[in-house]
């Protein structure tokens, strides 16, 4: 038997945080989490270094050291023509036909895991370093994040280097329009691939909208109103798409404002902490100049100590007229030998002493000021930490002023009564699930009571539905 449904293909956010499940969102069913498929969970810096460090290296050669790249992953992070990575999300059906835990679900869960198994293959220059199939939510669901990168680039820049519309190019994938780009091209592209594989297990694509052919009066209005009929269960289904969107980006916003605010406050933290060990360390190079000046007499004085034991040799005593040499060596020569020696083992001692002292005030001067340098390096990275952290909490301001733009331009009221009405309706459909298990009803049954409701429930509110920009179909 065959059935239809819809395929729906995406750009998504790309938050990785909530595709690995670091949160739970209020649209995530944390019991369900367990039903997830991770295909691939690799460190994007990681898969960086393997697909550029080369490339890096290449373009380094010969160029001025302002001129070299030193991190790619940071250029490309804080630059403004590429993204880090790209997401695409791939569905099949919606919550009402096609809803997780039913045979529909899961025989779209088979489809979605067969499609996953050879993307990689088909698409060798979108490289997947992380990939989930979720079950948790409403409709089971694919999120795909890769880098595009091009290789064998004779333009500027590195041989190697990320390029979504390039990496498309070399899979064939020529822009036009603006609607007809490379990306809606290679999307469109995709949905036609898992549509024949949703094909060969028993589901037709279904592709609202589709030419019809000349028809009488009566029939053309019967087209029309079933044709206005599908257009209304389409907004319905970019209404659902679009809820579950906006609540996803609030708790991501939530959690991302959160763990800048821990993070800020743990460079604040260190911030100070560096401050306080470069005074320290000032201190200490301080104290080791003046311990130097104190030493500077001390060997002032064993200089002029040496000096001394020079002039001994001129003031040797002259040999009398008749004076024997053995009375010469034994009554002159010999205490004056002994007199120096004396000196100069004494001499010889302190200058060992001293040198060993000068030595390891050198050492710890040294030492002291490698760590001070080591504590200024740290703070200055702190700050430009700091500096980043700052304006990812601009980015997420901006986020949070565009949610509140939707709530001016739809009013609190509707976007409050939206969510708090969807929140009501996963509460009921869990009640109606913990009866049917006390009452032995089917969930087929259940299925039923929760699609009429839902329709009552559509048909009050459709006074106040507004159209939304979203998923392609």
């Amino acid at each position: 038997m065959t059935i239809k449904r819809t395929i729906s293909g995406m750009i998504g956010s790309g938050s990785l945080a909530h595709n690995r499940r670091e949160f739970i969102a209020e649209n995530v069913d944390s019991d369900r989490v367990k039903l997830n498929i991770c295909y691939c969970n690799e460190n994007l810096k990681e898969v960086y270094k393997e697909l550029f460090d080369e490339a890096v290296q290449r373009y380094n050669v010969g160029k001025r050291k302002d001129r070299q790249i030193a991190n790619y992953y940071e250029k490309i992070r804080q630059g403004k023509q590429e993204k880090l990575f790209h997401e695409v999300i791939f569905q099949i059906g919606n919550c009402e036909d096609t809803a997780v835990g039913t045979s529909e679900g899961n025989l779209a869960v088979k489809v979605l895991d067969e499609y996953m198994k050879d993307f990689q293959k088909r698409n060798p220059t979108l490289r997947v370093f992380s990939c989930y199939l979720h079950q948790d939510e409403a409709t089971p669901h694919l999120h795909i994040d890769f880098v595009p990168y091009v290789t064998d680039w004779k333009g500027k820049g590195m041989d190697t280097k990320v390029s979504m519309k390039q990496a498309l190019k070399s899979l064939g994938f020529q822009g036009g329009t603006k609607r007809d780009t490379e990306l809606n091209q290679w999307i469109n592209h995709e949905k036609k691939v898992l549509a024949e594989i949703a094909k060969q297990h028993g589901i037709e694509w279904e592709q609202k909208g589709t030419h019809e052919e000349h028809l009488d009066v009566y029939n053309f209005k019967k087209k029309e109103r079933k044709k206005e009929v599908q257009e209304l269960e389409q907004e319905k289904e970019y209404l659902i798409t679009e809820n579950e969107a906006l609540t996803l980006q609030i708790a991501e916003g939530r959690y991302d404002i959160k763990i800048l605010k821990e993070e800020k406050e743990c460079t604040i933290k260190e911030k100070e902490t560096a401050e306080k060990q470069a005074e320290e360390t000032e201190k200490q190079l301080k104290n080791l100049e003046e311990r130097r000046g104190q030493l500077q007499p001390i060997i002032d004085n064993v200089s002029r100590k040496l000096r001394e034991c020079q002039k001994l040799v001129p003031e040797l005593p002259e040999v009398g007229t008749l004076e024997r040499a053995v009375a010469y060596r034994d009554k002159k020569i010999k205490p004056l030998f002994n007199q120096m020696k004396g000196i100069i083992a004494g001499l010889v001692a302190q200058v060992q002493e001293l040198s060993e002292e000068v030595e390891s005030w050198k050492s710890k001067y040294q030492k002291e000021k490698h760590s001070c340098e080591t504590v200024k390096r740290n703070l200055q990275e702190l700050q430009q930490e700091n500096q980043y952290l700052y304006r990812e909490r601009e980015d997420l301001q901006a986020i949070s002023d565009r949610y509140d733009r939707v709530e001016r331009v739809l009013g609190t009221d509707i976007v409050e009564e939206a969510v708090q009405q969807d929140i009501q309706r996963e509460r009921e459909i869990e009640e109606q699930r913990r009866k049917e298990q006390l009452s032995g009803n089917s969930i087929l049954e259940l299925l039923k009571r929760e699609k009429r409701k839902s329709m009552m429930q559509e048909q009050q509110q459709g006074s106040d539905k507004k159209r939304y920009r979203g998923m392609e179909i």
